[in-house]
């Protein structure tokens, strides 16, 4: 019988199901580790590790290729088609021109509390990451 090993890692539930989704359509099990310790205390995160998506040891470079088609050819394949009305911001997405788009303050923010404004900006359409 194979190994589970740590196969990626995550800062969000969504990414880690999301991932795990795509591999059981290609026929790959996987499991995700710390989902809900972190979802009921985020501290928690950097001391084990994040949420983690393992694999079996026999399937690791089959989910690595799984993944790296995905990214490659479907992430963003989709046409942008669905922005929303009456949107927050002025500009949109760089990448893919969606006016879907969130402030990530994050990185601004204490205990959940935004002390300073970012600039920093989310699609939520292709998830790019962007400055403006």
């Amino acid at each position: 019988m194979s190994d589970l090993v740590k196969f990626k890692f995550y800062e969000t539930a969504l990414q880690a199901n999301r991932d795990k989704q795509i591999l059981a359509e290609n026929g790959i099990n996987s499991f995700i580790a710390n989902e809900q310790l972190i979802q009921s205390d985020w501290l928690l995160s950097q001391a084990v590790g994040g949420i983690q998506l393992q694999v079996f040891e026999e399937d690791l470079e089959k989910a690595k290729q799984v993944l790296q088609d995905y990214k490659d050819n479907e992430e963003f394949s989709m046409e942008v088609e669905h922005t929303i009305e009456n949107p927050g911001f002025d500009f949109v997405c760089p990448k893919c021109g969606s006016n879907h788009i969130y402030r990530d303050d994050s990185a601004t923010s204490f205990f959940g509390v935004s002390i300073l404004t970012s600039h920093k900006f989310v699609c939520y359409y292709c998830g790019n990451e962007f400055v403006h």
